[in-house]
């Protein structure tokens, strides 16, 4: 059956675990293939769902750069497309791992890439999760992880974000202090919060032995405090925490599908060890040159920075003008916004209508839409269609 998937010392690990059979056959499942990416990924699954109408869209509903990957990115991976005839023309991988230690300033075996961090993510459940030991996250927060303990059927608990909007380390722990993992999404996807890094560095220190806080660091780049506020001390340091990052975001590069890890070398093995590390390597050659070419970038990476920054506080300051609670401080490229009076759903499609996409909805918080920043034009198409709908 499905399990023959499985290579014997994966099978003997995750028996050890406490997996049932039936619950290797989903672990065959959630990792057999592209298939599962959709159901993992609420983006790549808002992005299909709306591909057929997307055309004339506004299309601020997934979190993406409002622009294209940056130019040396651009100008690396097209040079590269005539020598994509061979697996590995120039050891782009190997580029890439040795760009991201630099800019880290993390050894190479402490990283480890992926397409994309959704599927890192879901393999950290299966990796450090057991039907013993699960899975504890904020509510809302970013729901590939949740979906992948679901599918697996591991336990997960929910925690409400404190009322500043920040992750409640303490009541994570105190909801199951005999977790696999802790799951900290900074910024916050969708409230765009940041938790302290004393707050992580508590759970880091105070969670139970052989746990792993996995620290999401999608958005990171948007932040205020860029570079100088991020959890990579943590993974330099060899602590029990998976850092994940995106080039999905700042780097404008959702379709080419790049992303990576970082974790001591032990962790960075484990999570290879459901397919022999062979989905790490899988990154197109373009989509390697490129990602390679854009994470030097430093100014490119500050104009972008900038650019959001304004086109978020004009939108911000529309919203309070007109009496609207924005939640935050965001210090991503998204916003919530909260309706009060009128669910997120109704508002999606009202928005929809009008020709702007927005996100979907988060059950945790029913009446507020997330709204993603795009480009100053992107911004005052989503003010005019406000205009439209609130007036309504």
């Amino acid at each position: 059956g499905m399990t023959q998937n499985i290579r014997e010392e994966v099978k003997d690990d995750l028996l050890s675990r406490g997996y049932s059979r039936r619950q290797m056959m989903r672990a065959a499942m959630l990792f057999g293939g592209a298939a599962t990416a959709f159901s993992l990924s609420p983006e790549l699954a808002f992005a299909a769902e709306d591909e057929a109408m997307a055309k004339n869209l506004i299309r601020i509903g997934s979190n993406e750069c409002w622009t294209g990957p940056m130019a040396p990115g651009a100008k690396a991976a097209a040079a590269i497309i005539s020598q994509s005839n061979r697996y590995s023309p120039n050891d782009e991988h190997g580029q890439l791992v040795k760009a991201i230690s630099l800019v880290e300033k993390i050894p190479e075996d402490h990283i480890s890439t992926w397409p994309g961090s959704n599927i890192a993510l879901s393999r950290s459940v299966l990796a450090y999760c057991s039907p013993t030991k699960g899975l504890v996250t904020a509510d809302p927060t970013y729901e590939t992880i949740g979906r992948a303990a679901d599918i697996l059927r591991i336990p997960i608990k929910r925690v409400p974000l404190k009322a500043d909007y920040t992750h409640d380390v303490k009541a994570m722990l105190a909801a199951n202090p005999n977790a696999g993992v802790y799951y900290v999404c900074n910024p916050n996807n969708p409230s765009g919060t940041m938790t302290p890094m004393a707050d992580i560095e508590w759970l880091v220190n105070n969670k139970p032995a052989g746990a792993m806080v996995v620290i999401d660091e999608a958005y990171i780049h948007w932040t205020r405090d860029y570079p100088n506020n991020t959890a990579t001390h943590l993974a330099r340091a060899n602590k029990d925490v998976l850092l994940m990052r995106t080039f999905s975001k700042v780097f404008g590069m959702a379709g080419m599908r790049v992303g990576y890890f970082m974790g001591r070398p032990d962790a960075v093995q484990k999570m290879k060890l459901f397919d022999n590390g062979s989905l790490s390597y899988q990154l197109p050659v373009p989509s390697a040159a490129c990602a390679t070419a854009s994470i030097t970038a430093n100014d490119l990476i500050e104009q972008r920075r900038k650019e959001m920054m304004a086109n978020r506080a004009m939108t911000e300051d529309f919203l309070k003008k007109r009496g609207f609670k924005v939640i935050g401080p965001s210090e991503a490229n998204m916003i919530m916004v909260d309706w009060k009076t009128k669910t997120a759903k109704q508002m999606k499609d009202a928005f929809l209508a009008q020709g702007v996409q927005i996100a979907r909805v988060f059950p945790a918080w029913p009446t507020v839409s997330r709204v993603s920043i795009g480009s100053k034009a992107d911004m005052e198409g989503f003010m005019a269609a406000f205009n439209k709908v609130v007036s309504a």
